[in-house]
This record gives structure tokens, sequence and C-alpha cells, in this order.
């Protein structure tokens, strides 16, 4: 029914569209009460003003492309808790419940008015495997806050526009940023239905669920004998997408990359990600670089990270173990 009201690459306006679907005349996010839907707006003169973009990735994974939507909130840190974060609750639970999300990105104004024309992007979901990421932006007031970027999918026919394809780094950057800037220290809503056949966000692996545990205890950890933790969001010339590291060991000049296993993939991915990410972190010396795992690796990959001059941390019980640093004390 919606597929004969309504394409992708239609031109249209907030007030059309809320005589289809319902919803507000107002805001990014806006779900609607009369139909299963959830509609977003996304306007890259006022996103511009926060330092980030919505838009499609240049890369495709193994799923398809992705459609990256910033969520709602332009001052303080974004939730998705209260009334200020009832936008993104809606979306993160929009699969529970039985509600699509529709794109629309602004394309000028309606001859002779005010009005802004709403160009139809498609019919999307989030991402089953990660819904979205955290990253920090600037809000109204200047100040760098946690965003909450969407993470979404096609779930039908689409306009693949390239002018809506996110833009290109001009420059490197490695920006610190706070340790706390990452999915697992959001507070995401509980879910009251009694029958849930799919959360939209998918629970994560018990691997990652460990990783995460790992990475609050080895913070802690790092703080309680004096260290400044932090991480680095990196931004790669001319690349669109955005890297986020484990934490960052400010005081001893350290960035690890943590892993909630210790088998042979997690450790040699861990190798590869710190390559990759140290090249990047300037000016200056680059860091020094470490892995932490939940235990010892077997014989083979100590031997192999003390080849490559990788350092090994490792938990036992509520100890660390490993050489953390050369400034560690």
């Amino acid at each position: 029914m919606v597929d004969s009201m309504i394409k992708p690459g239609q031109l249209t306006t907030r007030a059309e569209m809320k005589a289809i679907f319902g919803g507000g005349p107002q805001g990014g996010i806006v779900p609607s009460a009369t139909t299963p839907n959830i509609l977003i707006y996304s306007d890259r003169s006022t996103g511009h003003r926060y330092g980030y973009y919505d838009g499609w990735l240049a890369e495709e994974d193994a799923q398809g492309p992705i459609f990256e939507y910033t969520g709602a909130g332009t001052v303080g840190s974004q939730t998705f808790q209260g009334l200020k974060g009832s936008g993104n609750k809606a979306v993160l639970q929009h699969v529970d419940d039985g509600r699509a999300l529709r794109v629309f990105i602004a394309a000028g104004k309606v001859s002779g008015s005010g009005t802004k024309r709403q160009r139809y992007v498609g019919e999307f979901a989030l991402d089953a495997e990660q819904p979205y990421v955290v990253r920090q932006a600037p809000d109204d007031t200047g100040a760098l806050r946690n965003v909450i970027v969407f993470r979404l999918r096609p779930t039908g026919p689409v306009q693949h526009d390239a002018q809506d394809d996110i833009p290109s780094a001009e420059t490197s950057l490695a920006l610190p940023v706070p340790a706390e800037t990452s999915t697992s220290s959001m507070v995401e809503p509980e879910n009251n239905k009694k029958t849930v056949s799919k959360r939209s966000a998918q629970p994560t692996t018990e691997a990652e669920r460990r990783e995460a545990v790992l990475a609050d205890r080895f913070k802690e950890y790092l703080r309680s004998k004096g260290r400044e933790v932090k991480r680095f969001q990196i931004k790669i010339e001319g690349l669109p997408s955005t890297l986020l590291t484990d934490l960052y060991d400010v005081t001893a000049h350290v960035l690890y990359e943590i892993k909630g296993t210790a088998a042979r993939k997690d450790v040699r991915m861990a190798i590869g990600q710190l390559l990759d990410y140290r090249r990047h972190i300037t000016p200056g010396s680059p860091p020094a670089v470490a892995i932490l795992l939940p235990r010892s690796p077997d014989r083979d990959l100590r031997a192999l990270l003390e080849a490559e001059n990788i350092a090994l941390v490792y938990q036992d019980g509520d100890k660390f173990v490993g050489d953390i640093g050369p400034y560690s004390g």
C-alpha cells in the first residue's frame, strides 16, 4: 500500500507525509501513533553545525550498504532515556514495536514558500549485528559530547544517490576522546513486551560482553594507578568512515586493543588493528602498543606478540599481569 503512495527519490513535504503516515510536523525522528512507521528526517545544513554527516558509507560489507544517521539531541550527550531520548529509543526498538524506518533528506524548498522539500530515500531497518556506534561531536554550545550514530540497512528499494554519500575526510586526524565514548557506556531502555520476537538491537556476543567488562575493569585499574585514560577517534584522509580505538593510556603513551577471548583469530585481529591505528596517531612519537586479554594466550601467540614488539596484558583473577608500558610503576 505504501509503495503505491511514495517511491524512493520522490519529492514531498513533511505535511504530505504526516497526512499519509501520521506523526508530528517537527523533529528529526518522528514516530507515528497511527501507522507502524518512524519517519527519519536528515538535513545536512543543520547536521554540519555539529560536525557530523548523515548518509551512505562508501564501503559496503558482506550484508550490503549502510546509511548512517545521527540520533536526536542537540545539547549534552545523546541518550535513550527519558523524554530527551524518546526518539532514539523508538528507533532502537523499532523491530520490537513492528515499525518501519522511513528516511527522508532535505532537498531545497518548495517554490514560492519557506517549506522544505523532502526527498524520500526508502525503507530501512537497524543493522542487526551493530545497530549503532557512539562518537564524539560538538553540541549547540560547542562542547564535545557522545552522539548515537544509527547504522541503517535497506529493507527494500532505495535511492542511493551519490550526493547522499558521507564525504571523505580531507585530512587524517586522530582525536583523543573520553574513554566512555563507547556503546557499552550507553544505557539501553528495558523492553517491557511480554513476548519479544526480535530485539532491534541484537544482544552482543558473549565474547563482546566479556570484552566490555574487561575494558571497564582495566580502565578503572589504570585510573587507580593515577593514569589518564582516553581513546582515539580517527578520521582517515580520503575515507568517510570513522575508527574508534580501544583504551589509550595517556600517561604511559600506550595504545591497547582489547579482545574478549585469547583465541588465535582474535589475537591476530588485534595485531592488525593496532598496526593500523598507530600509523595515524600523530604528531609526536608513535605510542607503544599492547593487547589486553581475559587470560594468557598459548605459547606460540605469546612468541608472536614478542616478535612484533606488542606488549601483552591479561587478567588473572582480580589482577592484571604484563608489561603495561615504559612508564608504568
